[in-house]
């Protein structure tokens, strides 16, 4: 019996370094206005100097099970969760910018934003439209280090991780 396809990103943080293609190729797929992203490459400082060291953390939309996003939206159906598990939204039942705005302020990891332009709820949707065609979304296509992993976690022929860096 075929299970459902259900997608996920895993994100191996120690291969990050920094150069924030992901970030790039996301503004460039998805037509993201300038002061805006869909991703981001944080950079944190650890430790005390003189012994200081940098860390990218890259971050997106989660893509949770139980979207905060969703919850927090006023207005039936404009989050919607699709059966793969891909968050998408209808920007067509997105009210206006202060609505979109708790729906944005909703999620603990402060992925979406209101659309610069349009006043709209936006956010990561894993470049859904490339995922449809069979493709990876254009931040892992474009990952230099390899950080980003993408695929069905029900897929049997997931080519198994790389652990010997864990």
């Amino acid at each position: 019996m075929a299970r459902e396809k259900k997608y996920a990103m895993l994100i191996d943080m120690r291969r990050c370094i920094g150069c924030k293609a992901c970030m790039t190729s996301c503004k460039a797929e998805n037509d993201v206005p300038l002061g805006v992203f869909r991703n981001h490459v944080r950079e944190l400082e650890k430790g005390r100097y003189p012994n200081v060291r940098k860390i990218n953390f890259p971050v997106l939309c989660n893509h949770c099970d139980e979207p905060a996003c969703k919850a927090a939206c006023k207005v039936e159906g404009a989050i919607y969760k699709r059966n793969d598990g891909i968050v998408l939204w209808d920007e067509s039942k997105c009210k206006d910018a202060d609505c979109a705005k708790e729906c944005v302020n909703a999620c603990p990891y402060a992925n979406p934003y209101v659309h610069p332009q349009s006043g709209k709820f936006n956010k990561c949707n894993y470049c859904v439209h490339r995922v449809d065609a069979g493709l990876q979304p254009a931040c892992v296509a474009t990952c230099l280090g390899g950080v980003r992993i993408f695929g069905d976690v029900n897929d049997p022929d997931l080519p198994p991780l790389d652990r010997s860096s864990f």
